[in-house]
Formats: structure tokens, C-alpha cells, sequence
């Protein structure tokens, strides 16, 4: 079918005579549409967990063209290039920005029934106006269209996230972090709330003790005093803690391959801690456990400030050394792994719950063969004191795609309760990428529609209405009190 393209009188690109990614993009059926329509679409985003630059954002910084704002630390986007067999030069090296975009726009047609392809066209559409399909003949326009568009003050960050209706963004932020941004932003912004969350991995990776020993010191500067002991070490987290708190933090997360399965004391944490302070090698089990008590001191910290704690699971990271030597870790050679994970999940939980000092807690399953095994953990630690204590995290990573999303959708809806679900999140370092709310929205839509009109669950507006609102947007708002 041919695709006639036109301008609009406020100059934006959109195609006619296409159903692609309409109005009612993904949904099936009436009750759906009805749905999304009537309780999702206009409800504002709580953005809990991602990657963007709180300076850029306290800064209302302003790009030159898409592929700044686009491109840039876009991971995803790149590994579909290189497949493709595109230069590393037009990816994260030295050719110019038009250069790099044209060559995004000439691999997107090839990313067909990759969640790409629909991201793509949904960001074009919802920020820029722009319908046309992005390819090697429409680049240039679309180029040009956007890096005009871009030059307009609502086309900021501050109004990006505007557009996209955005109440909360809750970065990830480093204990060392100072934070100024986030400080700025509170003291001039009324409306959008700009929060961080602590991300203490770097705290307790003791795999390289020359990279380490540089961050303790770096720790030290902020809390004004020598890193010493591994008593002081955990004290100068406890600080942080605090100081994040104070800046209105609701949440630490954490990345890690899996939670590990020891007895609290069964190895001296103080001595590893001292073996790496004086350049020992260390045993793949004693780093182990290094973390795992480290990580069970931070978890009694985060119960007392009423924290979330939140769990990466799954993931097998740097798996390329000549391109991690080359371009750094973050760049797209990291993938879904098959880490045990049950046995150790359980036992962490357990210690903390223990003492009931078991905070709210979310845990994020990258490997699909474990989503059942997540749904079912976190009934063992629901204990009635708070509506949804235990979270099956959204779809993540590599997940966060129509199947992805529907997999951990009925793997929760199965063994436990999806009404007191919390939603999704972006996880990016784009400014862009707010449109993946919609895309969960839109999926969660039609699968209760679908099930409406199969005769599976009532065709009662009102309540499933009330549902939808709840997991795209209440519930995350009174679980983290924001």
C-alpha cells in the first residue's frame, strides 16, 4: 500500500492511509481499547527506576540534533547496527553526528519484529509529530525536521519529560555522587520531582583491588575520614545513606548476577576487606561473601530509612574483552545469564526477615526461565504489613518487549497477585524512551481485554478500570510514598 507523505501546518511529517501503530496500536479487541483509552493513556508517569543524567535535567539542557538526544549510550540500538555489519566508526566512533543517524535510519527497516522497531516509531511520533516510517530515504528530512524541533525551549529535557506527562524521575547515583543536581532541581522545580536512588555496587566489588582502593578513597572525601576498616566502610555507606535521604531517595538498587548463599560470619568479612587493602588475591568465594555481608548491613539500613531495595538479577555482563578493552563496559556486550538463583534469593531474604528487618523489595529477573521462579518467591515474604511488599519486577533488560512483558504479566498474574503490581519503568539513559510506559500500558490493556472477551474475567469497567489505573500509576506512587 503506498504511503503518501505531507506536512502538517505545524510542519511535523505524518504518512495517511496506514493502520501502522494507530491510535490503537496493540489493542485487540474493544474492552481493551476501552481500557487504555479511558484509564491508562491519561494518567501521568512515575518514572522509579532509570539511568538519565540528573545534571542534564537540573540543567534543562538542550540538544543539537536526534542523535545527542537519540543515539547516544543507546546500547540497544547499537547492537542492532553492528549486527547489521555497520562500522564501529558510525556507532560509538568519530564520525559525525548526521553520519551516525543516517546510518540508525538505514538499519531500522531491518529491525522489523525487534521492539526497536516500534520504540523507534513510537518516539518519533509522541515527541516530534512525526509518523513517517524512519528509513535511509526519509532520514534526512527527519534529521533536519528534529534537529530544528530540538532548538525550541519545549523541546529541553524538562519539556521532553513534560510531554510525555511525567511526575517522578528517579535516577541511579552513585553513594560518592554529590548530588547538586538533584539539590538545584528541588529548590527551582515545584511540579516534576527529580529524586535520586542509591547504587552502591562499586562499594563492594572487590574484584579488582587497585580500582577499588581508588573508589574507597574517593568514598573517604565525602565522609572526611580514611577508609581504613571494613567497619568503617560500612559506617561511610550508613552516611550516604543518610545524606541521600535527605535529598528525598526512596530506593537503592543493585546489579548483580545473583544474590549469593552463606551464613552470616561464615568467612571475616574484616579480613577480606584488609587482603584487599593490601593487594591480595582473592578466591571467587570470598568476594562472594564480601558482598553478599555487605549487601545484609545496607538491607538492615535501608528498613530503617523505609527504603525499597531493588535486585538486577540475571544478567552476564562484559562478555567481549577486545571490544570491553576497546570501548568500555555499557556498550552492548552484555547478555541474559543462567545463574542459580532460587536457593540464594531465598536465603538473603530469610536473614533479613528474620529480624524483620526485611524492607520492601523489588527483584528483577533477566533469564524468562526464572520468571516463575521470582513470581513464587516473593509470596514467601509477604507478611501483610504493607500492600505489595514483594515485587516481581517489571520486564527487564532484554525483556522489556511485547513477549517479555506478557511472560512476566502472567507468570505474576499466576502465582500471585498482579492488582498490587507497581508498574513499569524505563531503565535507559534516554530521554526518549518514556514512551515504553505507554507500550506496557497498551500490552497490559489488552491482556485483560483479551481475557474479557474470552469469557475469563468480567466485563466490569468500573473495577478492571480501577486495576489498570492502580498498576500503571497508584500503585507505585503509595509504594514508594512519593
Amino acid at each position: 500500500m503506498a504511503i503518501s507523505i505531507k506536512k502538517t501546518k505545524d510542519n511535523r511529517l505524518h504518512k495517511s492511509n496506514s493502520k501502522f501503530m494507530d491510535e490503537d496500536f496493540l489493542l485487540q479487541n474493544d474492552f481493551a481499547k476501552m481500557l487504555y483509552h479511558d484509564f491508562a493513556k491519561a494518567l501521568p508517569i512515575i518514572d522509579y527506576h532509570n539511568h538519565l543524567p540528573a545534571m542534564e535535567i537540573a540543567e534543562n539542557h538542550q540538544y543539537d540534533n536526534c542523535t545527542q538526544v537519540w543515539l547516544k549510550g543507546d546500547h540497544y540500538k547499537w547492537r542492532a547496527m553492528r549486527t547489521l555489519g555497520i562500522e564501529e566508526k558510525y556507532i560509538t566512533g568519530d564520525a559525525t553526528d548526521d553520519e551516525k543517524f543516517m546510518m540508525w535510519a538505514k538499519t531500522v527497516p531491518y529491525t522489523l519484529r525487534n521492539p526497536l522497531y516500534h520504540w523507534t516509531h513510537m518516539e518519533l511520533q509522541r515527541y516530534f509529530g512525526i509518523s513517517e516510517l524512519l528509513d535511509s530515504n526519509s532520514a534526512k528530512r527527519i534529521y533536519d525536521l528534529t534537529g530544528e524541533l530540538l532548538q525550541e525551549k519545549e523541546f529541553r529535557t524538562k519539556g521532553l519529560l513534560e510531554k510525555m506527562n511525567v511526575d517522578v524521575v528517579a535516577t541511579t547515583d552513585d553513594p560518592i555522587d554529590d548530588l547538586r543536581d538533584h539539590a538545584k532541581f528541588q529548590r527551582e522545580e515545584p511540579n516534576l520531582k527529580l529524586l535520586p536512588s542509591f547504587r552502591p555496587d562499586k562499594a563492594y566489588s572487590v574484584e579488582e583491588s587497585k580500582g577499588y582502593i581508588d573508589y574507597l578513597n574517593r568514598l573517604g572525601e565525602c565522609v572526611d575520614y580514611e577508609i581504613k576498616t571494613y567497619s568503617d566502610l560500612i559506617q561511610a555507606l550508613y552516611q550516604r545513606i543518610l545524606f541521600f535521604n535527605e535529598l528525598g531517595c526512596k530506593s537503592a538498587d543493585h546489579g548483580l548476577e545473583q544474590l549469593h548463599n552463606f551464613d552470616l560470619g561464615e568467612f571475616d568479612a574484616s579480613l577480606i576487606f584488609q587482603q584487599v587493602l593490601s593487594g591480595k588475591n582473592l578466591s571467587n568465594t570470598e568476594i562472594a561473601y564480601f558482598k553478599f555481608e555487605t549487601l545484609v548491613h545496607l538491607g538492615r539500613k535501608y528498613d530503617e530509612v523505609g527504603w525499597v531495595q531493588q535486585f538486577h538479577l540475571g544478567a552476564l555482563r562484559n562478555t567481549n574483552q577486545r571490544m570491553l578493552s576497546k570501548l568500555g563496559p555499557d556498550t552492548g556486550f552484555d547478555s541474559i545469564g543462567d545463574f542459580q538463583q532460587a536457593r540464594p534469593l531465598a536465603n538473603f531474604l530469610n536473614l533479613l526477615d528474620s529480624t524483620d528487618q526485611l524492607t520492601k523489595t523489588i527483584i528483577y529477573n533477566l533469564n524468562p526461565s526464572d520468571n516463575e521462579v521470582f513470581a513464587s518467591m516473593i509470596g514467601n515474604f509477604n507478611d501483610g504489613s504493607v500492600k505489595g511488599k514483594m515485587q516481581f519486577g517489571s520486564a527487564w533488560w532484554f525483556l522489556d518487549q511485547k513477549d517479555g512483558m506478557e511472560k512476566q504479566l502472567n507468570s505474576l498474574s499466576n502465582l500471585g497477585l498482579l492488582s498490587c503490581f507497581i508498574g513499569m519503568l524505563t531503565d535507559s539513559r534516554s530521554f526518549l524512551s518514556f514512551p515504553r510506559h505507554e507500550y506496557f500500558r497498551r500490552i497490559l490493556c489488552n491482556l485483560l481485554g483479551t481475557d474479557v472477551q474470552n469469557g475469563e474475567l468480567p466485563a466490569d469497567e468500573k473495577w478492571l478500570g480501577k486495576i489498570v489505573s492502580d498498576i500503571c500509576y497508584h500503585n507505585a506512587k503509595d509504594y514508594f510514598g512519593f
